[in-house]
């Protein structure tokens, strides 16, 4: 079935409260809609991250879509490849891995929904099947101070969250006060991770690491700058506490840098940061030969993307028990169904067709009227 059409909608989906973390505060998802039409009226969707640009990366986006008009919808490998060339390799400018994977990331997504519905199936089907019923979450703590963080892990865990994430990097006394209250607060018996955000240099890294093993911590994500494995690895080398990558790994590549260069314990991925369904699954196809798990990274998104990552979820063997999920900070979505509240911090693996989620075309010309609102009342730079 062939592609005819691509549109693109900047949206802004306010958080519920203030998001707070190393790097300052995010007030909601920005993201462009991609709507994927085909000619027997079928309409895929996905999303990009509209970050740092919403008018620099809808550009892109929409300079990409021009390669999927007259393509079959069951040729995303192909599509994807003649985007990325033409955008990031045709002109000389070399490469763009990781810029190029938050530009394509959501054209990816649009075409697997589609080619779902078009076969009426879910992509989940389309990708061989999954090995799993049920995709599990880590319980995401939101606050401003200790008291407010420690106070909203007691709710997650009373919900059934049997592992708990929160963000530290603020600031070394603030990051030993979270920690220590988090812990009173959720007792022995809970699974904790934090995420500095890569606000550490490794001899700091290394002093927090142990200041904070006394609190039985299960994992610290990121500790230090993104752009040095061997930092992550020299940091890894002297903590008692399992050490994650994620800012630096984006694609299969960067994976392969580090699992055999044994710079992390866990390797934190998503589909905005790879470029899509199966360049996500690629990735944690080199994870899985070197025996380690992949955790589903977040970001500010929309239910799109929570969908999308589910199926993708769902048929890789890697997977951890404890993903991110962001959805729930959202005030509301842009889709109308299925129901992605999680029971005790789990949700089912979807059906179709495609990702299986309804579009609320209501709430999509709201999140649209909010983005232009904000942008035309703020000054650049602002946060969003």
């Amino acid at each position: 079935m062939l592609i005819t059409n691509v549109c693109t909608t900047p949206l802004l989906v306010r958080n519920k409260v203030p998001y707070h973390w190393a790097h300052g505060v995010t007030y909601g998802a920005e993201v462009i809609l991609i709507e994927v039409q085909t000619e027997d009226g079928k309409s895929g969707y996905g999303e990009t991250i509209a970050t740092p640009s919403a008018v620099g990366v809808k550009a892109f986006v929409e300079l990409a879509g021009r390669h999927l008009i007259g393509k079959s919808v069951f040729m995303s490998r192909q599509i994807m490849a003649e985007c990325y060339h033409s955008l990031f390799q045709a002109h000389g400018t070399c490469s763009a891995p990781r810029f190029g994977g938050q530009i394509l990331a959501g054209l990816e997504m649009a075409i697997w929904d589609a080619a779902g519905k078009t076969a009426g199936c879910a992509v989940h089907e389309l990708l061989g099947g999954k090995v799993r019923n049920e995709i599990d979450y880590f319980g995401f703590i939101q606050g401003e101070t200790a008291d407010e963080l420690a106070l909203d892990a007691t709710r997650l865990v009373e919900q059934g969250y049997r592992v708990i994430y929160g963000k530290i990097g603020r600031g070394e006394q603030l990051d030993i006060e979270i920690v220590q209250k988090v812990r009173q607060a959720v007792g022995e018996s809970v699974r904790l991770r934090f995420d500095p955000n890569e606000a550490w240099d490794p001899l700091m890294a290394t002093r927090m690491i142990h200041r904070l093993a006394e609190y039985d911590i299960e994992m610290i994500e990121q500790p230090c700058d993104h752009r040095s494995l061997h930092a992550l690895k020299q940091i890894k080398g002297s903590s008692s506490i399992a050490i994650a990558a994620d800012q630096s790994v984006f694609n299969l590549a960067d994976v392969y840098d580090a699992v055999t260069l044994g710079a992390a314990d866990l390797i934190v991925l998503g589909l905005h940061e790879t470029g899509g369904v199966m360049p996500f699954i690629e990735a944690a196809a080199v994870a899985a030969a070197a025996g380690i798990n992949v955790c589903i990274h977040g970001l500010h998104e929309t239910g799109i993307t929570t969908c999308a990552a589910n199926h993708a979820a769902a048929v890789i063997t890697n997977l951890d028990d404890g993903n991110q999920y962001m959805n729930h900070l959202l005030s509301s979505d842009i889709i109308s169904s299925p129901n992605l509240d999680l029971t005790d911090g789990s949700l089912p693996v979807l059906s179709g067709p495609g990702f299986g989620f309804e579009i609320d075309l209501d709430a999509v010309d709201r999140a649209a009227e909010d983005h232009r609102s904000t942008m035309s009342n703020s000054s650049p730079g602002a946060p969003i």
